[in-house]
């Protein structure tokens, strides 16, 4: 029995501020803000079982069984349950990279690549991004990861409805992470002080849509919103007394920088670069 299989590279996305924006209709629902997506990211392998019978073919991250909601959701959507799907990243789950939205739209590039389902990019993005909506675990990642580069999400939502823009810039990006925290809990409570905050800080940068710009804006959000955990303010107070530029990944344990700011502020980081193509399919697609 063979296979047809396709592999999928998505970025990792650390959101420096939002706003969110719910709406019954997930596709409409998301947020508004800017992020930087990064060269380490998330690679889904998607299988197609010739002559596999209905049900639910296997399910890895990291080699280890398990799964993830979006990504569920997303094969259901394009008929593809029965697949084999590997969700691979060297990225710390759960702290603030878009984890679960980048292996939501890396399924569905894969899955409709191996099925030949004949999708769009958009409507590939909007069911990922519908997906992790539905779950609760992201607002904006998705759209934010299949731009690439320095996203600002100007308008919420998916493709045909959210609008993006960006700043035209790249740069080394150094992270150090302390910990998961729960997107779920924050997105699921009370968020008008946060958006409030959000909404402040994406002025800010869209009068001046420059790295330095966003790194202020995003350690300003972190107080108004009041989500600054001590580990990351002692980091990213480090990295300004080295005189770097660092912030809090939204929503993690995690602080990122530009450059080498935490390794100068003496932090052992992990090291990448602000990935300039976005969301892409890998290897081409083959049998086995």
């Amino acid at each position: 029995m063979s296979s047809q299989r396709a592999t999928a590279f998505v970025p990792g996305h650390v959101t420096a501020f939002f706003s969110a924006h719910p709406d019954d209709d997930p596709a409409v629902a998301g947020s508004r803000g800017a992020g930087v997506t990064l060269t380490d990211g998330v690679t889904v392998r998607v299988s197609a079982v010739d002559g596999a019978v209905d049900g639910t073919g296997s399910r890895t991250i990291d080699g280890e069984p398990g799964s993830i909601g979006a990504v569920e959701d997303v094969l259901t959507d394009l008929d593809a349950a029965r697949a084999d799907v590997a969700v691979e990243t060297d990225l710390p789950i759960g702290a603030g990279f878009g984890v679960s939205g980048a292996a939501a739209l890396g399924a569905a590039l894969a899955a409709n690549a191996a099925f030949d389902r004949g999708r769009s990019e958009n409507d590939l993005v909007r069911t990922a991004h519908a997906a992790e909506v539905g779950r609760g675990t992201g607002l904006g990642d998705v759209v934010a990861q299949a731009r690439g580069g320095v996203p600002v999400r100007l308008e919420p939502g998916a493709p045909g409805v959210g609008e993006l823009d960006g700043v035209p810039a790249t740069a080394r990006v150094e992270y150090v992470t302390f910990g998961e925290l729960s997107t779920e809990g924050v997105l699921g409570g009370d968020t008008t002080v946060l958006s409030a905050a959000g909404e402040d800080a994406l002025d800010r940068l869209r009068a001046d849509p420059r790295l330095p710009t966003l790194m202020a804006a995003a350690r300003e959000f972190a107080r108004e919103a009041d989500l600054l955990v001590p580990e990351v303010a002692e980091a990213v107070d480090a990295v300004d007394a080295a005189g770097g530029e660092a912030a809090m990944a939204m929503l993690g344990r995690t602080a990122f920088a530009l450059g080498t700011g935490l390794s100068d502020a003496g932090y052992e980081p992990e090291a990448c670069r602000v990935d300039a193509a976005g969301a892409r399919l890998v290897g081409g697609r083959g049998r086995e």
